[in-house]
């Protein structure tokens, strides 16, 4: 793994001051400069060479989603962007991502720098995972048009989960679900306002139903459950058909909702499943996926090389949790094969 070499761009002297003292603190990372605007950081980059930026989405003259896709088209580099927690900002977030930012960290309108540095401890996390992402190997992303696949459901369920760089990853793959889809849940570990946005935009996209995962929610055909609440886990309960349930529980492994704990609820339960791991930090999905694959259901990861940060798959394909390792590109069709008839 990369060291991540970090370039703090912001407008406000005190915000870069701030995200430096921070990062600095975090293994494996160095702050090697400060810009004020797209202009000084250009210089920046040219002089000192980061393997990662974090850009501020609001800044004077060129903003900041301009900026990131001026550096996504000319030389990609990892960017993590930081906006506001409004829902322009989250709407603002999303358009970073499909631009190709690798994630959006919320950033406080108001903090002293002990509440900030409370609220930010996985910032040094998510930076390093930046640093040593896929970023350059990244393909645009085409437009997505709602599938007309010819779709005959054998009664399995879908499972599957991702986390940074999901957002991009899950708009690929849900674009090839039919209407009449298999139920499908997602434990999705990404930043919650963003991701409300994101279910409204695929519920708006998509030919199915895309909705926030709920307490007593009945799988069934034809809708998509997306689990990000930071304060809950989510399981699945065996029944005709499975419902899912919401739990208060302390975080496994650092994560909540757990994809390991879905996904182990799911092998306990011998229901009927097709998981996915997707692109994401840390390892979590990867014990749960195993026992899955244990219990004769389908599995697969994202394979390495379009998954934008390869931890997760790589932490499945150590455990020999997937049956196979599939492009992105060709996860929701796989995923949809093992749902089907025939």
């Amino acid at each position: 793994m990369h060291e991540a070499r970090v370039l703090v761009v912001d407008d406000s002297a005190a915000m870069r001051a701030l995200f430096s003292d921070i990062l600095d603190q975090a293994k494996n990372v160095t702050v090697v400069g400060t810009a004020r605007s797209a202009d000084d950081a250009r210089d920046q980059i040219a002089d000192l060479k980061p393997n990662v930026i974090t850009l501020d989405v609001e800044m004077p003259g060129m903003s900041g989603i301009e900026f990131l896709e001026e550096i996504m088209t000319k030389d990609p580099l990892p960017v993590v962007m930081l906006s506001s927690l409004t829902q322009a900002g989250t709407e603002t977030s999303l358009r970073a991502i499909e631009l190709g930012a690798v994630d959006c960290f919320p950033k406080p309108l108001k903090a002293t720098p002990e509440q900030f540095a409370k609220s930010v401890g996985k910032l040094g996390k998510i930076v390093l995972a930046a640093a040593n992402s896929n970023v350059r190997d990244r393909k645009p992303r085409a437009e997505h048009k709602a599938s007309d696949v010819h779709f005959q459901w054998n009664g399995h369920i879908a499972a599957i989960s991702a986390s940074m760089g999901g957002i991009d990853a899950l708009t690929t793959m849900l674009a090839q679900f039919p209407a009449n889809c298999p139920p499908t849940l997602v434990c999705l570990q990404a930043e919650p306002m963003v991701v409300d946005t994101f279910i409204r935009r695929l519920d708006e996209m998509l030919k199915c139903h895309v909705r926030a995962a709920s307490e007593g929610a009945m799988l069934t055909q034809g809708t998509i459950h997306i689990a990000a609440n930071p304060e809950r886990h989510v399981v699945v309960e065996a029944g005709q058909p499975p419902r899912l349930r919401l739990m208060e529980r302390d975080p496994i492994d650092g994560a909540r909702p757990s994809a390991n704990l879905l996904f182990g609820s799911i092998a306990r339960g011998a229901i009927p499943a097709v998981g996915a791991v997707l692109t994401g930090m840390g390892s979590d999905g990867a014990r749960g996926l195993k026992l899955l694959r244990d219990g004769g259901c389908e599995t697969f990861v994202q394979d390495r090389k379009t998954a934008l940060v390869s931890e997760a798959p790589e932490a499945v394909i150590a455990l020999g949790a997937a049956s196979r390792e599939v492009p992105l590109a060709d996860l929701g069709t796989a995923v949809l094969g093992g749902c089907s008839i025939g």
